[in-house]
């Protein structure tokens, strides 16, 4: 298994970046909130997890151990595979979703695309004694983030479409999350995803 990479940042995209290993680029799949403390030609450290499928080897990278062990225990979960895992990591933060979890708070776990409410209830069934406490981990739910820059949009509108929203659909939040901030400085790109996701999951 390869539990982390260590070397310079070759490039990012709207859903994983490559890190420049040795000379080797290896990609990554990471959650918008690793992705905000990427940047090309910088170093970087990030804890990974490999799955492997009989026609895939997938790589996919956290800012801290903690989300990558997160990650991985809710892939033991009935119904959930890498892919939403990597979705529930993107609305909610390690202890974000401890805390749902813990309070059997269902209405946060069906705010990830992909998770209904029956699914919703596996989760809190499977994984309320497994998690942990949301205090035993603090300060160390979340990747620190940096400020967006100017392409914060694209990156939202990008995350959204790689959880199954149509590009319409993912247009029409981010002018909603725009026009809520109403002038204030520029989220990061991964508070902009999580709020552009409530939009797109109200009724």
């Amino acid at each position: 298994m390869i539990a982390h990479l260590n070397g310079m940042v070759a490039g990012v995209s709207p859903d994983g970046a490559v890190i420049d290993v040795g000379g080797v680029g290896l990609r990554v799949q990471c959650t918008p909130d690793t992705l905000a403390t990427l940047k090309p030609g910088e170093p970087a450290r990030v804890a990974t997890s490999l799955v492997v499928r009989e026609d895939s080897l997938t790589l996919f990278g956290f800012g801290t151990d903690d989300e990558r062990n997160v990650f991985e225990l809710l892939q033991t979960a009935s119904g959930i595979g890498p892919r939403l895992a990597l979705a529930m990591l993107a609305v909610h933060s390690p202890n974000a979703l401890r805390r749902a979890v813990a309070a059997e708070d269902l209405k946060a776990l069906t705010m990830v695309p992909g998770v209904g409410n029956k699914g919703a209830q596996r989760i809190v069934l499977e994984l309320k004694d497994r998690l942990g406490a949301p205090g035993d981990y603090a300060g160390n739910g979340a990747a620190p983030g940096r400020k967006a820059e100017s392409s914060w949009r694209d990156q939202v509108q990008s995350g959204l479409t790689n959880l199954g929203w149509s590009a319409r659909d993912a247009e029409a939040a981010i002018a909603a999350v725009e026009a809520e901030s109403d002038g204030a400085p520029v989220p990061d790109v991964a508070t902009a995803l999580r709020s552009a996701l409530r939009k797109l999951s109200k009724p």
